[in-house]
């Protein structure tokens, strides 16, 4: 699964940014959103969004998500691909997704396409730069809905204006164990951007792992709302840093070996467990006190060993107890 995804690549400032991502929602100016669209509509979305890309030789594969498991579903909203909604409720919706699963589009879901490119690292710009070549094609194809006051029109109000949320996953260890998560929430609130957990809106802090993103989407244009995520980015990266020059060094170091000798040499081995000796080893890996595995190691094992992930690979897993195992064992084996 792992083989080359995006994932696995190396990024700028990817010690503490663990990835970034640009989405765009898009809506067909002759159809009704997607709250109320029949099933013909839907499948008319479907087929001129396929048509339009494969005539370009965008290489997107196609599938129904009413014609996937929930598993599948799951685990890809376990890697960021989907929202956790989305695969939960998959029912008349389809999507698209590259083989390295860097851009998807889900069709029909809240808009009539939702365009979503990943990058590892603070790689904004490039994320934008695909988005927009693939949202430039598409919409040279079809009418968009658009209004010159109110930009991109959307269902949901909050997008409005460029349509566009773009969001960086920071690795923050330092700042939480310092007590300064809660005053960076509230600081970047008031220039018009969101910290949130680590799958976004509602979702739970996990690993250290914390989604920064754009709440303005009217009156700035994509270029300035990416330039602005960015430099606010390399600020809270700068306040990380300095955060941890205020914990032991030796005691992050001995927190990440204790975490890497957890990982090689467990037998059982739980979500809990395998998330937080992870953070501990990539702060260890970081802040260059262990050599022996790589940020993009750290990347890949996060991405494989979700529940839902490892019951697509091993459909014995079928208990909690029974993935505790193979986690365990995996782990093992990638760090050999």
């Amino acid at each position: 699964m792992s083989e080359n995804k995006w994932y696995t690549l190396s990024g700028e400032q990817d010690d503490i940014v663990v990835s970034s991502r640009i989405r765009l929602a898009r809506n067909l100016a002759h159809l009704p959103f997607s709250s109320r669209m029949t099933v013909e509509q839907r499948r008319e979305v479907e087929a001129t969004v396929r048509d339009v890309l494969a005539d370009s030789g965008a290489d997107l594969g196609f599938f129904a998500a009413d014609a996937t498991s929930s598993d599948a579903r799951r685990a890809m909203a376990e890697r960021h691909i989907i929202s956790r909604e989305y695969a939960e409720s998959g029912r008349n919706r389809a999507m698209m997704l590259s083989e390295d699963e860097s851009v998807c589009l889900l069709l029909c879901d809240t808009d009539h396409i939702r365009l979503q490119v990943m990058t590892a690292g603070l790689e904004l710009t490039r994320a934008y730069e695909t988005a927009n070549r693939l949202d430039d094609i598409i919409g040279s194809a079809v009418a968009y809905a658009f209004d010159e006051k109110w930009g991109y029109l959307t269902e949901c109000p909050t997008d409005l204006g460029t349509g566009m949320k773009a969001s960086v996953l920071l690795h923050l260890p330092a700042l939480e164990a310092t007590g300064g998560i809660e005053t960076l929430a509230k600081a970047v609130g008031k220039i018009g951007l969101t910290l949130r957990g680590t799958f976004g809106e509602g979702s739970n802090v996990s690993g250290s792992l914390y989604q920064l993103s754009n709440r303005i989407t009217m009156g700035m244009d994509e270029p300035s709302a990416l330039e602005n995520l960015r430099s606010i980015t390399l600020q809270v990266i700068a306040q990380e840093v300095d955060a941890r020059k205020n914990l032991s060094a030796l005691k992050i170091e001995d927190a990440a070996y204790r975490a890497l000798g957890l990982l090689k040499h467990a037998r059982i081995l739980s979500v809990r467990e395998f998330t937080d000796a992870l953070s501990h080893l990539r702060l260890g890996v970081s802040m260059g006190l262990v050599k022996e595995v790589s940020v993009a190691t750290i990347n890949t094992l996060n991405a494989q060993m979700h529940p839902a992930t490892l019951l697509l690979t091993h459909p014995e897993a079928d208990s909690t107890e029974k993935r505790d195992v193979i986690r365990a064992t995996k782990v093992r084996a990638e760090l050999s």
